[in-house]
């Protein structure tokens, strides 16, 4: 399990990169590196936020699997 907490994290930490760099530079790295709005990048897109839901659901589940 904590493969997939590892990787979430890692898709979260990109979504948010990701964002900071849409804020403030107006640049769309996914959207650049994969393609706008080709079917890669939703995908991507679409990872991100289920990482996202994941790690908010599980977030005790997560610390106490870290921790141990």
């Amino acid at each position: 399990m904590r493969y997939i907490d590892f990787a979430a994290v890692i898709l979260v930490l990109v979504g948010a990169i990701n964002w900071g760099l849409v804020g403030v530079f107006q640049f769309n790295l996914v959207s650049t590196l994969f393609g706008d709005p080709g079917a890669l990048g939703r995908l991507i897109y679409i990872l991100v936020g289920v990482s996202g839901l994941f790690l908010l659901l599980q977030w005790k589940a997560v610390q106490d699997r870290w921790l141990a």
